[in-house]
């Protein structure tokens, strides 16, 4: 039987931004294009989400939802990078990693020994 690990990564460039700027935790964040640019919201953290604002939002209608929402561009070097990093923690437990985009992949851990090969506790490793 086959172990296959799905991952996915909520608000990842929001959550790029915030690990890199820690004073940025518990405020709400979009990234993505000036609005005066006509740009869109491309992710938000949880928090700019309870004010109703979501992905290809127009960013000026974002602003009108939370007049304090941190309006930060696209880094997509960073985000590439860290990415990256997080691949090669995923190459950790297994080579058969099958990216999607930079923040999704599926990881067949099926041959893994490490977690007693437990594909459950391998993920919780991952989410640590």
């Amino acid at each position: 039987m086959r172990k296959i690990i799905h991952i996915d990564m909520d608000c990842f460039y929001a959550a790029v931004e915030t690990r890199q700027n820690p004073h940025l935790q518990g405020k709400p964040i979009a990234v993505g294009g000036r609005p005066e640019n006509r740009g869109v919201v491309a992710t938000c953290n949880y928090e700019a989400r309870k004010f109703g604002i979501h992905s290809a939002m127009p960013m000026a209608q974002a602003i009108k939802k939370c007049p304090h929402l941190i309006l930060l561009p696209v880094n997509m070097s960073l985000y590439r990078q860290v990415s990256k990093n997080l691949q090669a923690m995923f190459r950790q437990y297994t080579n058969l990693v099958q990216p999607l985009s930079l923040d999704e992949a599926f990881l067949d851990v099926s041959d893994c020994q490490q977690c007693q090969g437990s594909a459950t506790l391998i993920a919780r490793k991952i989410r640590q």
